[in-house]
């Protein structure tokens, strides 16, 4: 290998990264590989989601502040780099009808010229491979979706001086590879699910299941499982690092380590785009690449 192995991964909100591929990245980490997690908001408009910690006057005056400590912790545990993309966010509109976004929020941005920032970063990073969410966002929250929608565009626009020029966004630099994080897949669901059951043992996904049913959502295509129950361990405590969102004795943590490790001891993605030949399905998300570093 004469090249250093990168990984990028753009997420949403701190705590995006902890609970979506993080037992990846801390593998690739342990691998000797540089990851670094683009985080596109601040979480401003995050809910405090601990019942331990709701009520709590500093935390609500100093949201912003208390969720970059906590990102600074995930970020130390998994053993990854972190930058901000600087964007306001958006907040879970509720209602029927939904409310309009807030004016200067992520989700409004023009996509073009906010995924200019994620172009720079990329330039600058010079991954092999991004991760990032599919075009529902993994669920429907707007700054998902924006998240997925600038995704995209940089991936093709790294490598396109005319539409992003370099003067202003750094040498040009063509990624091989983007997934979609597919880590709350049904498949996976439901073997933890029968699993618990078969032991006699409480599951937390009985719920899960019935809205999949509802909704009907479309099963997408898991092209790649990687192998990473050893950082399993890791993936929690950097899970846990964000407090405000995570309440440790919650529904995340309800299925015994070695349950998991058993029944499912790996992450999956879905191959969106690739410009390098690899052969499905896959173990690497570096697949195709590792031979021609």
């Amino acid at each position: 290998m004469t090249e250093q192995l990168r990984l990028m991964a753009v997420h949403a909100h701190p705590d995006d990264e902890s609970s979506k591929g993080a037992a990846t990245m801390a593998k690739y980490v342990s691998e000797g590989v540089d990851v670094l997690v683009v985080t596109c908001t601040g979480g401003e408009r995050g809910s405090i989601l601990n019942p331990k910690l709701q009520g709590d006057a500093y935390i609500e005056k100093n949201i912003h502040e208390v969720r970059k400590k906590e990102m600074d912790e995930a970020r130390e545990i998994l053993g990854v780099q972190q930058e901000w993309l600087g964007f306001v966010d958006s907040g879970l509109p509720e209602g029927d009808p939904l409310p309009p976004l807030p004016e200067g929020c992520f989700a409004l941005e023009e996509p073009e010229l906010a995924a200019g920032r994620l172009v720079a970063k990329i330039r600058a990073f010079r991954p092999q491979v991004i991760t990032t969410y599919d075009e529902n966002g993994g669920y429907p929250h707007p700054d998902h979706i924006m998240t997925h929608t600038i995704s995209m565009i940089a991936f093709d626009g790294a490598a396109d001086a005319e539409r992003f020029p370099e003067d202003e966004f750094g040498p040009v630099w063509t990624p091989r590879k983007l997934y979609y994080n597919q880590g709350f897949n049904r498949p996976r669901t439901v073997a933890l699910h029968e699993a618990l059951l078969a032991r006699g043992l409480e599951s937390p996904y009985g719920e899960w299941l019935q809205r999949w049913k509802e909704f009907e959502r479309v099963e997408r295509t898991l092209t790649t499982h990687i192998p990473c129950d050893d950082f399993f361990e890791i993936r929690d405590k950097a899970l846990i690092a964000h407090a405000t969102q995570i309440d440790p004795e919650g529904g995340w943590f309800r299925v015994p380590m070695d349950i998991q490790r058993e029944v499912w001891p790996t992450e999956e993605y879905e191959l969106a785009k690739s410009l390098v030949d690899t052969s499905l399905p896959e173990s690497d998300l570096f697949a195709g690449i590792r031979d021609n570093a």
